[in-house]
């Protein structure tokens, strides 16, 4: 028993380095400049190690891609905690909020944005969102459906059109010259959409 922790210890160990070193490395330099040796190097492991754990480079930038999408949903999160459940305009607002914060982050953008669907293709980058980002929106405009806040529709078609617009937003703001003016441009475009969504507004 005490072998066998010891060995998901340091398979843990091994797997926390990579995504840690590789990061850092494909937010900078992207996918495509980055082999193998430099990752395994970089993380003090050898390249037969990153095969073994990831079976590859793309495997690897799977892992990290989930780690960021994680996070960004816990920071969306963050934004609706206290927000009240009753006004679903407040609480979408916030969501916007959280997410185009967690885009203001290098990393979350180069990765999540330009380098997934990139190195994954639209099907496998989406299928990975549908358990973080997506499946979130998805959730949200369910609820807001459900509580005849927005009218009777199917949810999903809805809920890519927002994550499409949601992506845009986040784009927009990254290339401005000014990024807090075209945050906040992209914010206000955002709550725009959402508002018109909402019965009553």
């Amino acid at each position: 028993m005490k072998s066998s922790r010891t060995q998901a210890d340091r398979t843990a160990a091994t797997r926390g380095a990579l995504t840690a070193a590789a990061r850092p490395l494909f937010a900078t330099k992207g996918y495509a400049a980055v082999g193998t040796d430099e990752l395994a190097a970089a993380a003090g492991v050898t390249r037969g190690a990153l095969y073994h754990q990831f079976g590859g480079k793309e495997g690897l930038f799977v892992a990290v891609f989930e780690q960021v999408e994680a996070e960004v949903v816990d920071q969306i999160a963050g934004r609706l905690t206290g927000v009240e459940q009753s006004d679903p305009l407040t609480e979408a607002l916030a969501a916007i909020d959280g997410w185009l914060e967690a885009c203001a982050d290098p990393e979350v953008h180069r990765i999540a944005l330009i380098e997934a669907p990139a190195v994954l293709g639209w099907e496998r980058w989406r299928e990975i969102g549908q358990r973080y980002g997506v499946g979130l929106v998805e959730a949200m405009v369910a609820g807001l459906v459900e509580a005849g806040v927005v009218a009777e529709q199917p949810v999903r078609p809805l809920a890519h059109l927002l994550v499409g617009a949601l992506e845009e937003a986040a784009l927009y703001a990254a290339r401005g010259e000014d990024r807090e003016v075209a945050t906040a441009e992209a914010r206000a475009a955002l709550a725009t959409l959402v508002a018109g969504l909402v019965r009553g507004t």
